[in-house]
């Protein structure tokens, strides 16, 4: 339980401390530029999108795994109720076992996508600033999210449920 809560802690921390810092910046960058760079100076700061579109996949990066441990992410349990309770328990471990391989090779690409964006030139548009730390962090963020699976299998199959983090009930 103590690896949980420290991993709890780090994916809080880090998701509204930095996922806060690139909100602050998208919308103070966003409001300076349109109103007064480009509405009171009609001279729009070049590149302005494609920071913003950087920030954004930020954003996302350090919200998916912060997601799967809240549970934020959407799950379909038409039949639960009338499975037993054995097979209710196993085909959730059978799936999150599929979602776990499939994000391990999901995090595998994204990873080797970052390795080629430089040689085949994957930049944004006007700046030009290269694609590949940005893959390396979706990557990062994907393998973190297969570990979360893990993390549920594992409670999975020593109890019924996978305890969720709850943000906002605990103090950091």
């Amino acid at each position: 339980m103590r690896a949980i809560r420290a991993l709890d802690r780090a994916l809080t921390w880090l998701s509204l401390t930095c996922g806060g810092a690139a909100l602050v910046f998208m919308t103070g960058f966003s409001v300076w530029n349109v109103l007064v760079m480009r509405k009171a100076l009609n001279a729009p700061i070049v590149g302005a999108e494609d920071l913003l579109l950087l920030s954004l996949v930020v954003i996302v990066a350090l919200s998916v795994p912060l997601g799967a441990r809240t549970g934020a992410h959407i799950e379909i349990e038409v039949l639960e109720s009338r499975m037993s309770v054995w097979f209710a328990k196993w085909s959730m471990i059978f799936v999150k076992l599929l979602g776990c391989a499939l994000l391990a090779v999901m995090s595998w690409r994204l990873w080797h996508a970052g390795q080629s964006a430089v040689r085949f030139g994957e930049t944004t548009q006007q700046l030009l600033i290269s694609f590949e730390p940005f893959y390396y962090l979706l990557a990062f963020s994907v393998a973190l999210y297969a570990a979360i699976l893990l993390l549920d299998i594992w409670q999975l199959a020593r109890s019924k449920e996978v305890v969720k983090l709850k943000v906002g009930s605990n103090p950091l």
